[in-house]
């Protein structure tokens, strides 16, 4: 094998999932097409769940030091915004950030990590067989072969892999086109936001910097232009006439694009050794900024899976689990963006809807369930039928303030940076930590709680997942922690076969 792990695709998702990949000591590389990172903003929202994953890895500092913090949010750019300052989280707000910024942070990180990226570099085929993938490509030393273990499609939403897999995109075609473009405004004071519906159209425009502008325009003038058509200069200024009343003295373009409502899902996201992530496996309309997010959440997930199946110790469910747990949060994901888009309408009804939609936000349990539903602060997976009830199984971890045994304060997110497990003791009755020290890819805490969390008075012990959720929690009353424990140990990080010296051998999980 020439790699463990090919990506073809290094956007954000593809850089994020190599990082943690080479974080676990996986040999992985990437093909991508395009000579340097995109120049382009595109994505401009970091949502506070990613931020979250972010600071478990030490990167949330880098990406606050070039984006700007809000508190607030939307849902269909309703009047009454959605209040993120409320959420029980230490990232309680988004990051407005252009994706050229955000992907430089993640590229930098994986090649610090070794990864390898071949750029100008287009994959032409992948062929899956028992023991490997072949992936031919096409670079700047001409056509050739390269052999992993697994791949996966970060390539976006015409993606080689997922076509090559044979896996169906299910959903529909765009039946409105609108545009997005990054423009200087000299007309406008700086930092303004304009925001307007009326008949002739919609129109958002909110500031980058204090000299360019994020313009988006749904005109229904222009709804039924080819996606593939370019956007003109004359083509920008003439639908914020008609949309905004005025083109706000626009003097140039430093990007253009369209997209529509397009909302398409691949029916399963592994296909043996083939993997898909990010826009490979879902497009949709752009509302709320969810897209890049969910992409990194998805790289999260699936990293430390891979890496497993690599290095031998996880059972096969565990790599069946990437799908089971990520597909249902993409078809809410689709589902809420579907909505979206439908209240995105200056017709009476519509308008009315809109209406009433704004006054149910008002009230805050309403408001915070929709803020934690776009901010991803709501993804939980199924809770592990073999471990014993507690509520915080397949949840999120909130940041937790921890006191080690030696009288220091940490953060569980801090302790979470190696991208191991957590093994965290809250319980001074703990007598086999020794044995559990031996897991290359586990980390044993014992500590006490130094701030309240909600839900972790009554854990002796929990296993929280290198993507920060928890596997299992055994509750305070469990009549037999020890033995509880090492079954959960030994179903998520495998069982240690022989052991000599510091070295040992590992076999998978149970199933």
């Amino acid at each position: 094998m020439d790699y463990d792990v090919i990506l073809i695709g290094g956007g954000p998702v593809g850089m994020m999932l190599a990082g943690e990949l080479a974080l676990a000591g996986v040999k992985v590389c990437i093909l991508e097409r395009l000579k340097s990172t995109t120049p382009f903003s595109r994505a401009l929202t970091v949502h506070p769940r990613t931020l979250e994953i972010m600071d478990m890895r030490g990167l949330k500092s880098k990406l606050l030091d070039r984006g700007r913090r809000l508190p607030m949010g939307h849902f269909a750019s309703l009047d009454t915004p959605l209040d993120f300052s409320v959420l029980d989280s230490s990232s309680n707000y988004t990051l407005f950030l252009p994706q050229s910024e955000t992907e430089e942070v993640l590229e930098q990180w994986a090649l610090n990590l070794g990864v390898e990226i071949r750029r100008e570099t287009e994959a032409l085929s992948v062929h899956q067989d028992e023991e490997g993938v072949a992936v031919r490509m096409s670079g700047p030393q001409g056509e050739g072969t390269l052999r992993s273990a697994y791949v996966v499609g970060t390539d976006g939403a015409k993606s080689l892999v997922r076509k090559q897999a044979g896996i169906p995109f299910e959903g529909h075609d765009a039946t409105f086109m609108a545009i997005l473009a990054d423009a200087d405004l000299p007309g406008l004071p700086p930092m303004s936001v304009v925001s307007r519906m009326a008949e002739k159209g919609i129109v958002s425009i909110l500031p980058i910097d204090s000299t360019t502008y994020r313009i988006l325009i749904l005109d229904p003038e222009r709804s039924s232009v080819s996606k593939h058509g370019p956007v003109t200069m004359e083509e920008l200024r003439s639908s914020l006439i008609r949309t905004a009343g005025s083109d706000f003295g626009l003097a140039e373009a430093k990007w253009m694009s369209r997209f529509g409502n397009a909302t398409r899902q691949a029916s399963r996201y592994r296909e043996n050794r083939l993997f898909l992530a990010g826009d490979a496996a879902h497009i949709h309309f752009p509302a709320g900024g969810q897209g890049m997010n969910i992409g990194l959440q998805e790289a999260v997930n699936l990293g430390w899976k891979l890496a497993g199946a690599i290095q031998g110790w996880a059972p096969e469910w565990l790599l069946d689990s990437y799908h089971a747990e990520r597909f249902p949060w993409s078809t809410a994901m689709l589902g809420n963006t579907e909505a979206q888009f439908t209240l995105i309408d200056t017709s009476p009804g519509v308008m009315e809807l809109r209406s009433i939609m704004s006054k149910l936000l008002l009230h805050p349990e309403v408001n915070h369930q929709m803020a934690e539903q776009i901010s991803a602060l709501n993804v939980h997976y199924p809770s592990d039928d073999r471990a014993p009830h507690h509520v915080l199984n397949g949840k999120r971890s909130a940041e937790l303030i921890l006191r080690l045994k030696n009288g220091d304060l940490a953060s569980s997110y801090q302790l979470l940076r190696s991208g191991k497990f957590l093994l965290l003791h809250l319980s001074s009755d703990v007598n086999n930590s020794e044995e559990w020290n031996r897991y290359g890819h586990l980390q044993v805490i014992e500590a006490s709680l130094a701030a309240k969390a909600a839900h972790w008075d009554d854990v002796h012990t929990a296993l929280i997942r290198p993507d920060g959720h928890i596997a299992w929690a055994v509750p305070v009353s469990d009549p037999d922690p020890a033995g509880t424990i090492r079954d959960g140990v030994v179903r998520w990080a495998g069982e240690l076969r022989s052991l000599t010296g510091d070295s040992y051998e590992q076999k998978p999980g149970v199933k």
